[in-house]
C-alpha cells in the first residue's frame, strides 16, 4: 500500500508541476462546474428532443445518479480521512496551488471525477453515438484532470472517481432500460435502440469546441494584456 501511495504522490507531482499563467486560468475555469451549464443545458435538450415523454423520468434519474455519486464520495472522504495534496503539510510546500484555493480538508475520492463519468456513461449509453461518446469522454477526462493540475486530489482519487462514476452511471442506465420495460413499454422511443440524430451530436460537437475556443482565446488575450499580472 505505502509503495500504491508513494506512486501516486511522485504521479501527481510530476503533472501539477507542469503548469503556466495562461493554463492556470483555463484549468480553474474548466474545473468550475459552473462554466459548464451552458453545455449541461443543451445535453439536456438534446434529451427532451430524442426521448419526448420518457425523457421527464431519464432526466429524473440522470438527477438521482448524479447526487448519489457525489454524496457517496463526500461520505468516503469522510471516512477515509485522506488530506488533498494541498492540504498534506508533507507536500503541500511543493505543489502548485492556483488562486489560493485549497478545497475541503479530505480529497479520497475526486466528486468531480466520479459525477462527469455517472454522466458520460449515461449520456453515451442513452445517445449511443460514437462521436458524442468521444466528446462527452473527452470533457469528463479534462474536467477531471483540473483537479490534479490545481493541487486537489491525487491521480488516485480521480482513478477511483472515474470507477464509482462508471458503475453508478451504468446501474442507472439498465435502471432506465428496467423502467421502461416495465412501466412504458408503448411509449416510444425505445431507450435502448435509440441513438441521437447525427445533426444534434455535430451540435453539441460544434458548440463545445467554439465554446471552449472562446474561453481560451479570451484568457490568452487578457493575459497577453498582462491582465493577470
Amino acid at each position: 500500500m505505502e509503495v500504491i501511495k508513494q506512486i501516486d504522490q511522485s504521479l501527481f507531482l510530476f503533472l501539477n508541476d507542469i503548469h503556466s499563467i495562461f493554463w492556470d486560468k483555463a484549468m480553474f475555469l474548466f474545473s468550475s462546474r459552473e462554466i459548464w451549464i451552458p453545455f449541461y443545458l443543451l445535453i439536456i435538450y438534446v434529451i427532451i428532443k430524442t426521448f419526448k415523454r420518457n425523457s421527464i423520468y431519464i432526466l429524473i434519474l440522470i438527477g438521482l445518479s448524479i447526487a448519489l455519486s457525489d454524496q457517496f464520495s463526500v461520505m468516503i472522504k469522510n471516512l477515509a480521512e485522506r488530506l488533498r495534496p494541498s492540504n498534506d503539510p508533507a507536500i503541500s510546500n511543493l505543489i502548485h496551488i492556483v488562486n489560493n484555493y485549497r478545497g475541503g480538508t479530505f480529497g479520497f475520492f475526486s466528486s468531480h471525477a466520479s459525477n462527469s463519468f455517472t454522466i458520460a456513461v449515461i449520456a453515451s449509453l442513452l445517445f449511443k453515438n460514437r462521436m458524442f461518446s468521444i466528446l462527452i469522454f473527452t470533457w469528463a477526462i479534462i474536467v477531471s484532470y483540473t483537479r490534479i493540475y490545481l493541487g486537489l486530489h491525487y491521480p488516485g482519487d480521480i482513478l477511483t472517481g472515474w470507477l464509482w462514476g462508471a458503475l453508478i452511471g451504468f446501474g442507472f442506465y439498465k435502471l432506465m432500460v428496467f423502467i421502461q420495460q416495465r412501466y412504458f413499454k408503448s411509449n416510444f422511443p425505445e431507450i435502448r435502440i435509440k441513438a441521437i440524430k447525427k445533426e444534434d451530436a455535430l451540435v453539441l460537437l460544434f458548440f463545445v469546441i467554439i465554446y471552449v475556443a472562446t474561453i481560451l482565446v479570451t484568457i490568452n488575450r487578457l493575459n497577453k494584456y498582462q491582465f493577470f499580472v
